[in-house]
């Protein structure tokens, strides 16, 4: 198995226990992400959501398949079910990653999912009316970028 599976595997058993740091290891220190909610963050940024996800998570489940690497990039099959917190509906959000490494760690993390399934679940009716407008998804979008900044905020 290559090195960055194994990688790859570390980070998403990591993961499925909630153990933020776990997940953080697997990271360079300068790694960015990007998915449909969160959009662009920088290193910090990414290790306080994986740190605030994995803190507030409910009734959380994780599986992982299909986690290939080579020497630069990788990629795998995420599934999460948890309970939305803001509205406290199941969510089952398919996702899938695409990874690239740079001296044995990810440096480039990249979610992609369906947004608007996802605002079905999470939201309700509300989400599968309107889950595919731009005010829904910017909502979405400034929720979560908010909730990270005030959990990131000296305290």
């Amino acid at each position: 198995m290559h090195p960055h599976q194994q990688l790859i595997e570390k980070f998403y058993t990591a993961f499925n226990k909630k153990d933020a740091p776990g997940m953080i290891s697997c990271y360079h220190e300068e790694v960015t992400f990007y998915d449909p909610v969160f959009e662009n963050l920088n290193a910090a940024e990414v290790a306080a959501m994986w740190t605030m996800l994995c803190k507030n998570a409910k009734d959380f489940s994780l599986e992982y398949k299909n986690a290939e690497a080579g020497n630069e990039y990788g990629s795998c099959v995420w599934i999460a079910t948890y309970t939305f917190s803001a509205t406290g509906r199941k969510v089952t959000n398919y996702v899938t990653a695409h990874f690239k490494f740079h001296e044995g760690r990810i440096i480039e993390h990249m979610d992609s999912f369906d947004l608007w399934k996802w605002s079905r679940q999470a939201l309700g009716f509300k989400g599968l009316l309107l889950g595919w407008s731009g005010f829904v998804i910017n909502k979405v979008r400034k929720s979560a970028r908010s909730n990270l900044q005030k959990f990131m905020a000296p305290k």
